[in-house]
């Protein structure tokens, strides 16, 4: 047993790192006889994500559990205990020239466990999917401290109910991770990485030329003259307009040398007006940290239908309170933050303007970090949707007795 830990300002009472499975379903059980809730992390990286704790209880570190269980890399799959960093992943899987082609932020300390239970995804989505794509196989500790399975450890294995895409994306409230099995991709032989600025009114028509090109972009990012400021600029990527769109390849040299080109001609952009590099790897990182910067007061993450993303980033880009914007641009996705103390007032009013925006476009609005207080006045998940009956159910069947991460989730699930 650790010190005490806090969730929003919740303290449990003890923190716990169990060093095998055995030992938390020990704790589960312990949990059930004494009535106390328990609330899994990892590395800390989404602790802001989602409503302050409802029932005291203990938190569970997982990262004592981070074995490696299997790796037939010729097989192109991997099982490893859910409490593995995403860096250690990374740096076991390149030897054998392979990798999870998803952008974590902070992968030092983001485990796996948590960034599936958070379903976090990164730039490369538009070209690679989401954790949902890569999970095949999952096990995960019950209400009754008991293991269960789900999938397998080969990538034919799809007998049953799909209890894995369950999982992901739960937050932690259907069971406790404890091992996951991937399928993985071989490493891109080239990538490269196109910058280049464009006015507000240019926007959506250079989206939509995008998204016409004979060229497959693996990510198409748009940022804001703020966000592109303090990410970009530092590298030397500053177009000073007020948007920086890059629009990143990967693959054989041939076709990437051939997709750049073409792009260009697509866009009609002479080379004079476009930044390249293949130094990718560094903004794949900070692509992906920038958004989730912890000292900022609010983030937001808001998904629109991909057509409707430019009128949104240039009506939030001219919003009182100036977020920066971080767009998945192809998919539909934006992540904001605000550089900027808020009050607590005009952190309610930036809210209500982007739920306003999405509106019409069947989008939503959630609050990824803010100050615990805040948290019921900016209705951290949004409002309950239609479905929320439904999820109430699978928490019934999976965790009847309340013990994982209570009221943390979608509608106080």
């Amino acid at each position: 047993m650790q010190s005490a830990d806090s969730i929003d300002g919740f303290f449990p009472l003890a923190t716990h790192r169990p060093a095998d499975v055995a030992a938390l379903g020990e704790l589960v059980r312990e949990a059930d006889r004494s009535k106390h809730a328990l609330y899994p992390f990892g590395g800390r990286t989404q602790i802001g994500l989602g409503n302050a704790p409802t029932k005291q209880g203990s938190a569970i570190d997982m990262r004592g559990l981070s074995q490696i269980i299997d790796f037939p890399a010729r097989d192109m799959t991997i099982t490893v205990q859910a409490g593995i960093t995403i860096d250690v992943l990374d740096r076991l899987l390149a030897p054998e020239n392979l990798r999870l082609p998803i952008d974590i932020p902070f992968a030092a300390r983001a485990t796996l466990g948590g960034s599936i239970a958070a379903n976090i995804s990164g730039c490369r989505r538009l070209g690679y999917g989401t954790l949902r794509d890569y999970v095949i196989g999952i096990s995960a500790i019950n209400d009754e401290g008991r293991e269960f399975k789900a999938g397998g450890r080969v990538v034919k294995n799809v007998a049953g109910y799909d209890i894995n895409k369950l999982l992901v994306g739960s937050l932690g409230t259907l069971g406790i991770i404890t091992q996951v099995t991937l399928k993985l991709k071989p490493r891109a032989e080239v990538q490269a990485m196109l910058f280049f600025g464009c006015e507000s009114a240019e926007l959506e028509g250079l989206l939509a030329k995008l998204h016409a090109s004979r060229t497959r972009p693996i990510a198409v990012e748009a940022l804001n003259r703020s966000a592109a400021a303090g990410t970009l600029a530092p590298r030397g990527i500053a177009s000073g307009a007020p948007w920086t769109i890059m629009v990143a390849y990967d693959g054989n040299a041939e076709l990437v040398a051939w997709q750049v080109r073409q792009v260009k001609e697509d866009l009609g952009r002479r080379s004079a007006e476009v930044r390249e590099t293949t130094d990718v790897e560094t903004f794949w990182t900070l692509l992906a940290d920038a958004p989730m910067d912890e000292s900022a007061r609010l983030g937001f993450k808001a998904s629109v239908l991909p057509s409707a993303i430019a009128a949104f980033l240039v009506k939030m880009d001219g919003h009182a309170e100036r977020p920066l914007l971080f767009a998945h641009a192809g998919n539909g996705i934006v992540r904001g933050m605000t550089s900027r103390s808020l009050t607590q007032d005009q952190a309610v009013q930036l809210i209500v303007a982007c739920r306003q925006q999405v509106a019409g476009c069947n989008g939503s609005v959630i609050v990824t970090h803010a100050p615990a207080e805040w948290k019921p006045r900016l209705e951290t998940w949004g409002p309950p949707p239609a479905d929320a009956w439904l999820m109430r159910e699978v928490k019934a069947k999976f965790d009847p007795r309340g013990l994982f991460n209570p009221g943390r989730f979608v509608a106080g699930i």
